[in-house]
């Protein structure tokens, strides 16, 4: 027997509840599928488990995506002040922290929660533990045969995601459907992602895991001012996970360790009022002291600075200023919170999100080659998608 509704939404996270909810308050039947057992599992886990729900800054500007100008039309009309007028109807208390990033105050689960309720407020169906097991069409749109039994639509929204997390259950269904209905897939790989480090500076760093400095970093002309977090496996915090989605193999990161200061000058100062200090105690008012002194271990910094000549003091300033590190690597998709790349949007409308050529077929969220900056931007772009492709599914 087939049970039939008029949208199918694959995938309960953030953009496919709210295309869900949007749908269904248009009068559609909807029903979100998804493998897992429980909805939004993403959405739980972000922020710190307080979910950085959007950004009040957030601007096309803030998207990487072989087709910039895709985003414009979605992020215009679903603006970060919509879905904080959402927020505040529900209740959620929340609270702003830096560069306009908007955190729920208690939990993640209040934002869950409140996509749940929307979604059963507009009567859209969720079945969980659902496994596709093939999608075809038919007259009159889609025939998705699964684990719960066979169900038609007229319309089919992808919101499944990238591969970032398999351990929440990405997979890449969303580009395997995209592939099957002839849409191009640009190649993928982890974005928002830790740094991992060769082994010497890594058993060099390692001890120091925890401590956090504020750097500004650059890589392909690309600059972030943010804190960097040192770990046991490499390098992470705001300032690497930015870069990340910049970064190439083989590409060198230019860290500055001082952004607010002018090494070469004030070492100079230093020297002439107090020459028989080292650069460790220069760095000590810095940095974080057990950092300053591995960075001096390092670099082989030692001795007074009495007896550092002015190109040598030049040296050290260009290294603190421009601190040249080739990473490894990244944790890949273990801990990466986005993909980069993915459906080529030029074979998509950025009005609707729908499929040029294949009718009733959408595509929202991160399964997109869209993906925003840190701090909210791709919640921001789950949301502006999904409500885009609602209003037409």
């Amino acid at each position: 027997m087939t049970r039939t509704y008029d949208v199918i939404v694959v995938g309960a996270g953030a953009a496919g509840l709210m295309c869900a909810a949007t749908a269904g308050y248009r009068g559609r039947s909807v029903l979100v599928i998804d493998h897992a057992n429980k909805p939004g599992k993403k959405i739980l886990m972000s922020g710190g488990g307080r979910c950085n729900f959007t950004n009040l800054n957030s601007t096309p500007a803030n998207f990487l995506s072989d087709n910039p100008s895709f985003c414009i039309s979605a992020l215009k009309r679903y603006t970060p002040q919509d879905f904080l007028e959402l927020v505040e109807r529900h209740s959620i208390a929340h609270v702003e922290k830096s560069a306009g990033q908007l955190f729920g105050r208690d939990s993640s689960k209040d934002i869950l929660d409140m996509l749940l309720t929307e979604c059963n407020w507009a009567g859209a169906e969720i079945a969980l533990k659902t496994q596709i097991e093939s999608i075809d069409t038919e007259t009159l749109g889609y025939r998705l045969d699964t684990s719960a039994g066979r169900f038609s639509c007229e319309s089919l929204v992808v919101a499944c995601g990238g591969r970032s997390i398999p351990t929440m259950g990405a997979t890449g269904l969303g580009y395997d459907i995209a592939r099957q209905f002839g849409l191009k897939v640009l190649p993928t790989r982890a974005g928002l992602v830790p740094f991992t480090l060769h082994p010497e500076l890594k058993e060099h760093l390692a001890p120091l895991s925890g401590i956090s400095c504020p750097v500004e970093v650059s890589c392909n002309g690309e600059v972030f001012r943010e804190p960097m977090l040192v770990t046991h496996r490499g390098l992470s915090g705001p300032a690497m996970l930015q870069i990340s989605s910049f970064w190439t193999p083989g590409d060198a990161l230019s860290i500055n360790l001082l952004p607010e200061a002018n090494p070469r000058e004030s070492l100079v100062q230093r020297r002439s009022a107090r020459p028989q200090s080292q650069i460790q105690n220069y760095l000590d008012d810095r940095l974080p002291k057990r950092f300053a002194k591995a960075f001096c271990e390092l670099q082989n910094w030692s001795g007074p600075l009495q007896h550092y000549r002015n190109e040598e003091l030049d040296a050290v300033a260009d290294v603190l200023s421009h601190w040249q590190l080739k990473p490894a690597g990244t944790e890949g998709y273990r801990t990466a919170e986005v993909t980069l790349g993915g459906v080529d949007t030029q074979g998509l409308s950025s009005k609707t999100m729908a499929a040029n050529d294949q009718p009733g077929l959408f595509f929202v969220g991160e399964v997109l080659d869209v993906t925003g900056h840190l701090g909210g931007h791709n919640f921001q772009w789950a949301w502006a998608s999904g409500v885009a492709a609602g209003q037409h599914a």
